[in-house]
């Protein structure tokens, strides 16, 4: 039997009884323990935001070369411009285990992230590192803004579902997240005719988890498409839904649950000569939480036993970068 893929509607969630909160819990539950995901109806994005938001991050990707060069990131935790690269270099790395294809994942990305300020600058490089906005194209400075709003509001809404689904209080991880990391990438992949031949292991994105606690995820339906992993089907297409949002699970989601659910392990196809012009443009918002909490792992039974180590979470997700442990500043308690 496939492994199914819940639909939770926010908004319906919002006014469900308690007894209907734990039946969608209940499936729920299941879902994120075998697989690491779930769509999200009801969650209220008007489209008009995400259509401006997706064809502004298109005519960035239109730029010449040396316009986008002067945007691109220094360290892999900055916003700005993302060449394509090899995996395991500069960006999100491959799931342990994968082997490293020689040639470079097919896709660009533009990066941004949150605003905040400590007034500590050393922290907040590594923190809430400035974002680079183009000067060539100023309007996708508020594209982007308009769309992260949304974001960071259905992130905490997704954020007390998954709380109340494992018992917890409903506040327990957005009281967590009031000034959290997150990093919101627009990931352009061009067409087939475009690139020409794919290397044998090449892909648009290769196979990787997620850092942080959720993933929400507005994709393209398309050939060269996302696809996930899970013990059941190996490799198969999630469902889609043109009104949803693709909602998985990171690493720190995986470590707080003690291995009760996973992060999504998943990838995107290469680009294919049965489809030689699409082009595909995912807007992905990797949510962490405030990066000094300390993610320690749920004992049971709301965890799942594993004994997963304690980590602190900013520390965890650079770490995983590739930044050095002791450029890294402590968390403070």
């Amino acid at each position: 039997m496939p492994v199914k893929i819940p639909e939770v509607d926010l908004e319906a969630w919002h006014k469900a009884s308690a007894a209907e909160r734990a039946l969608i819990g209940a499936e729920l539950d299941a879902a994120l323990g075998e697989t690491g995901m779930f769509l999200a109806s009801g969650h209220g994005v008007p489209q008009a935001v995400i259509d401006d938001f997706r064809a502004t991050a298109k005519r960035f990707f239109e730029l010449p070369k040396d316009v986008k060069t002067q945007y691109a990131i220094e360290a892999a935790y900055d916003g700005g411009w993302l060449e394509m690269h090899p995996p395991g270099g500069v960006g999100v790395p491959v799931t342990e285990g994968e082997q490293l294809p020689s040639a470079p994942d097919l896709h660009e990305s533009f990066y941004v992230g949150p605003g905040h300020r400590t007034g500590d600058e050393r922290r907040d490089r590594f923190n809430y590192p400035p974002n680079r906005w183009p000067a060539e194209l100023p309007e996708l400075r508020a594209a982007a803004e308009a769309y992260t709003s949304h974001m960071v509001r259905v992130a905490q809404t997704v954020n007390e579902v998954l709380a109340v689904t494992l018992g917890l209080p409903e506040d327990f991880f957005t009281s967590r997240a009031g000034k959290a990391t997150w990093t919101q990438n627009a990931s352009w992949y061009p067409s087939y005719a475009s690139i020409g031949e794919v290397a044998d292991g090449q892909f648009r994105n290769g196979p990787h988890t997620d850092l942080g606690t959720v993933t929400l995820l507005s994709r393209q339906q398309g050939v060269g498409g996302l696809q996930a992993w899970n013990e059941e089907q190996d490799w198969f297409s999630p469902p889609y839904g043109p009104d949803s949002l693709v909602v998985n699970l990171g690493d720190l989601m995986e470590q707080w649950t003690d291995g009760r659910w996973r992060a999504l392990k998943h990838r995107v196809l290469p680009p294919s000569p049965a489809a030689p012009d699409e082009e595909l443009l995912s807007l992905v918002f990797f949510f962490e939480t405030d990066p000094d909490t300390l993610i320690d792992p749920f004992a049971a039974p709301v965890g799942g036993g594993r004994g997963l180590p304690p980590a602190y979470a900013r520390r965890s997700v650079l770490e995983k970068l590739g930044v050095s442990p002791d450029s890294i500043p402590e968390a403070q308690s």
